[in-house]
């Protein structure tokens, strides 16, 4: 299952074989998936920025149709993954756009690539430095999995592989505020891409590195006073609840050139919002 009227192949980078689905011509616009999708969560998104844009959707490293080795599932690594990637498909510079995990591996890339990513749109996330801090005492609660994925092997592991369909459908079903925008055959298809014990160890080591390394690569950044040098959307949901941190002040952090959005919606903003994606990713790429 792939995005309607977009050619999926997998592409040789490095290590790996990433799966990608890609249509449309114009300038290019990479736009990555978060936890527990693939490339299908920018399916609505896809279709309209490719009117105009050539658009090219990854599975990351570990997830959907892209190679799952063990190792390395640092956000340096996967960017290190899109960046090649956008090479191999004859890009050298392009706009990129992730949500949750992908906006992770986004913003790595835009630190560590500046001369790639021309744009960078970051959605309902905060960089994994920002994020540890704030979750203490019951804030932490909507956040368990962080914890449960970033213990050791192999406990996480067997957990989620005695019942992986629960698990992920868990954060599929309450994550999201309109029920209709993820329907049940893209349901199944990010259950099914999920449960493989491999993609089950795969998701496990990429959340173990944004408790480790990933936070190292941060603070590291921030340290040296590094920030993003090119234009940034940040956008994420309006909260039901206080959030234990302010967006709009995390990535004015690291932002100079900032426009934020929020949006009447769950988790899933690209599949429960798309137009409003859509106008925020253009507005951006035209900045």
């Amino acid at each position: 299952m792939t995005i309607s009227g977009f050619s999926f192949e997998r592409v040789p980078v490095g290590d790996v074989r990433l799966g990608v689905a890609h249509g449309g011509a114009g300038p290019p616009v990479v736009l990555l998936h978060g936890f527990p999708q693939t490339h299908l969560a920018w399916r609505h998104v896809a279709g309209s920025l490719a009117r105009d844009h050539r658009v090219i959707c990854p599975d990351l490293r570990g997830y959907g149709g892209s190679d799952k080795p063990p190792g390395d599932y640092s956000k340096r690594r996967m960017a290190a993954d899109v960046v090649a990637l956008a090479r191999a498909l004859g890009h050298e510079r392009f706009a990129l756009a992730g949500h949750d995990r992908g906006a992770l591996v986004a913003f790595r890339a835009a630190l560590d690539h500046p001369s790639a990513v021309s744009h960078l749109a970051v959605l309902d996330v905060i960089p994994a430095v920002d994020l540890w801090p704030s979750l203490t005492g019951t804030g932490g609660v909507f956040a368990f999995h962080l914890f449960l994925l970033a213990h050791p092997p192999p406990l996480p592991e067997r957990l989620l592989g005695a019942a992986p369909s629960e698990f992920f459908g868990h954060f599929l079903d309450a994550w999201t505020r309109d029920p209709r925008a993820i329907p049940p055959p893209v349901r199944a298809a990010y259950l099914e891409a999920a449960s493989a014990p491999e993609a089950i160890a795969a998701v496990c080591a990429d959340y173990r590195a944004s408790a480790t390394v990933d936070v190292a690569h941060d603070e590291a950044d921030r340290a040296a006073g590094r920030r993003l040098s090119m234009p940034v959307a940040a956008l994420w949901q309006r909260p039901v609840a206080e959030l234990p941190f302010d967006p709009a002040a995390v990535w004015g952090s690291w932002a100079p050139d900032l426009r934020t959005h929020v949006l009447d919606c769950g988790h899933f903003l690209p599949e429960e919002r798309p137009d409003e994606v859509v106008a925020a990713l253009c507005e951006l790429v035209a900045a």
